[in-house]
């Protein structure tokens, strides 16, 4: 089975939302739509890769290669959005 990932430079731009904490808008594949501000990324022993997430909800983790498009909804961030 070949592991599905994404490319790097969109791993940085989540690693950036991650340091800043920025608030973000994470638009998936299946077009559900989650928000709250970037905490980390994690793992597993898998090598299925997360965003984690805080909102309303608590923490969330929202698989990678489900993501569709990020949002930055913090003013003044470098980069607005993010397609992959």
């Amino acid at each position: 089975m070949t592991q599905q990932i994404i490319d790097c430079e969109l791993h940085d731009y989540i690693e950036v939302a991650c340091m800043y904490g920025y608030q973000v808008r994470l638009i998936l594949r299946d077009e559900q739509i989650f928000e709250g501000k970037a905490k980390d990324m994690a793992t597993t022993a898998e090598k299925r890769e997360f965003l984690i997430i805080d909102n309303e909800q608590g923490s969330q983790q929202v698989e990678l290669i489900q993501l569709k498009k990020i949002q930055i909804l913090t003013p003044d961030a470098p980069f607005k959005e993010v397609v992959f």
